[in-house]
């Protein structure tokens, strides 16, 4: 029962090079691949698992100024009076400029006046009506604002806050120096670990005498400083307002060796500085504080410019894990892959001799040629190399420009073999007499063709065979006496049919179309050596003739040439290589 696929393993195939220069380059790049990994392994703690910090914020700013308001006179302010409404868990704010409104009531007043919005008579306002600028609602009178200007009449708060640009300087500029405390408790699930940024050593006589001048984790932190670190000045931003962001980092190595866990704070400003130079600058917002007199409610409205400190977390902890180890080995072994690469592309460079290259690329790589694309290889005598050409069913395979050339290898077996059975003599007897069947060959040759240069080349209708074995003109290949040797010689022939066949009989040996065939091969072991993979061997036609006049065929057809992928000579056996040349 044949084995299915479940029952096969496949592998690759590798090519070994015997070379020093090649084998210490690989070495060393793949000592320099391993370092980088090391390296970069041990920089980003590959082997460990990591998990997001969970985090939680609260914050004490502390600092007491005292300034004197236009209408109101001096004014101490504390955490209670600048800290402004209850803000995000994870940001404070500052009050540092002021804009007052004192004893504002409910009443009618005029509204403030505004591009486009005046107003002549009652029938220019609306009753009840009022819009997002609007400080009220329309009673649908128009009075007088000042001596030249007259607005509609609102119910609201009076007087009206005017619009007005912020006190320069800012009236909480002494909120320089203000600190905050900053407390910050940190949690990794994964590793059921906790710690906060009060680190235990910190005691009561060290938080009130740390200084982030001198030691980047104390948790106390001057608002200049933080205004400063983040690229900006106090001064100018106090004017009005703006966000800080406060960043903690937390980059943590649980591992018991080398553990660390420390945050590290950085500083910048969050809004967009340049746009707030045109349109709705800083950072402001109203408040107001009231109070009840001769049984009125009145209330003072406090529009107040300051910084927002927007304390944001994040970081991540890491532990030593065998999985992660494993995976990171895994995914970097395809580094390796690098040095083939370079070495490959080395070699089949100028960097390398060519030679070597060719030869390389044989044993590493096996070509398949497409069924429609058949590459025809062709030797002339008069050159040393193998020229390899396309096939054409319209033009002479000897005008064809051939799309490379490659150097000629010997078959060394086969000259060994043909040398010693011509030094042997073997079957001498046989070569003073002419074959038994053979008899005139009825194609004679018309004259030479125009593609033809050694005038014994027989015309053909097969672009394929219209090719001499000559690039230029001259002596032809048949006239050589190496051609009668190696070629023609019939002893030769019966020596290297017994030698493929030992058991065959002297008849079967002596028939004339496998002496024939025998003799092509012969002829493309010699001049071919090994044809390169892929190819196909063309037997020039004034040798094709000669061959034919020497062992005809009995009734004078021939099939002609017919390609067939000849990989390697040595291994062609009888049937192929009646196929692959022209019979």
């Amino acid at each position: 029962m044949p084995c299915c696929g479940l029952c096969q393993y496949e592998t690759n195939k590798l090519v070994r090079i015997q070379s020093v220069r090649l084998g210490s380059m690989k070495w060393s790049l793949n000592g320099f691949i391993l370092l980088f990994i090391c390296i970069m392994m041990l920089w980003n703690r590959k082997y460990q698992e990591f998990d997001l910090v969970v985090s939680s914020v609260t914050t004490k700013v502390k600092g007491v100024a005292q300034t004197h308001l236009p209408g109101v006179g001096d004014m101490v302010w504390d955490g209670v009076d600048y800290s402004g409404p209850s803000q995000d868990k994870n940001s404070f704010f500052v009050v540092t400029n002021v804009i007052v409104t004192k004893n504002q009531k409910q009443g009618k007043c005029p509204e403030v006046p505004r591009i486009g919005r005046s107003c002549r008579t009652d029938r220019d306002c609306e009753r009840g009506a009022w819009d997002q600028q609007s400080h009220g609602i329309q009673t649908g009178s128009c009075v007088k604002f000042d001596v030249l200007t007259k607005t509609c009449e609102v119910s609201a708060w009076c007087p009206i806050e005017k619009k007005g640009n912020p006190p320069r300087p800012a009236l909480l500029a002494a909120a320089e120096n203000f600190t905050v405390l900053i407390k910050n408790n940190i949690r990794f699930p994964a590793f059921n670990f906790i710690r906060r940024n009060i680190l235990p050593t910190m005691n009561g006589p060290y938080l009130r005498s740390c200084q982030r001048v001198n030691d980047p984790l104390c948790p106390i932190f001057r608002l200049g400083d933080i205004v400063r670190e983040a690229g900006e000045k106090f001064s100018e931003m106090a004017i009005e307002g703006g966000v800080i962001g406060i960043l903690i980092k937390w980059e943590c190595n649980l591992d018991w060796l080398m553990q660390r866990c420390l945050p590290k704070y950085s500083f910048r400003r969050l809004d967009e500085k340049e746009s707030n130079k045109t349109l709705y600058p800083g950072l402001n917002f109203r408040y107001a504080k009231y109070n009840t007199v001769n049984g009125v409610e009145e209330r003072t409205l406090y529009k107040a410019f300051g910084i927002r400190f927007d304390v944001m977390v994040f970081g991540q902890a890491g532990k030593f894990s065998f999985i992660q180890l494993i995976i990171y080995i895994g995914s970097t072994l395809s580094y390796y892959a690098l040095t083939t690469i370079l070495i490959d592309w080395l070699i089949g460079t100028s960097c390398y001799s060519a030679e070597v290259g060719q030869n390389y690329s044989e044993k590493k790589v096996e070509s398949v040629q497409d069924k429609q694309k058949c590459i025809l290889c062709v030797s002339h005598v008069d050159e040393n190399n193998i020229l390899l050409v396309k096939r054409s069913l319209k033009k002479s395979l000897q005008d064809i420009k051939p799309t490379s050339v490659q150097p000629r290898k010997e078959d060394a077996g086969h000259l060994r073999a043909v040398l010693s059975l011509l030094q042997s003599g073997v079957g001498a007897n046989h070569d003073a007499q002419p074959p038994l069947d053979r008899k005139p060959d009825p194609n004679t040759k018309p004259c030479r063709p125009a593609w033809c240069k050694c005038d014994h080349c027989a015309p053909s209708s097969v672009p394929q065979e219209e090719l001499c074995c000559r690039r230029s003109v001259g002596t032809c290949i048949t006239s050589s006496p190496l051609f009668e040797q190696l070629v023609l010689r019939r002893s030769l022939l019966e020596a290297v049919l017994q030698y493929r066949d030992p058991l065959s009989s002297l008849a079967d040996r002596g028939q004339t179309a496998t002496l024939r065939h025998c003799a092509y091969r012969q002829y493309i072991s010699w001049r071919f050596g090994v044809p390169p993979n892929d190819t196909h061997p063309v037997i020039p036609s004034c040798c094709v003739w000669r061959v034919r006049e020497e062992y005809p065929s009995p009734d004078g057809q021939y099939s002609g040439f017919r390609p067939v992928r000849i990989a390697s000579m040595q291994a062609c056996q009888m049937e192929s290589c009646e196929r692959s040349v022209s019979t």
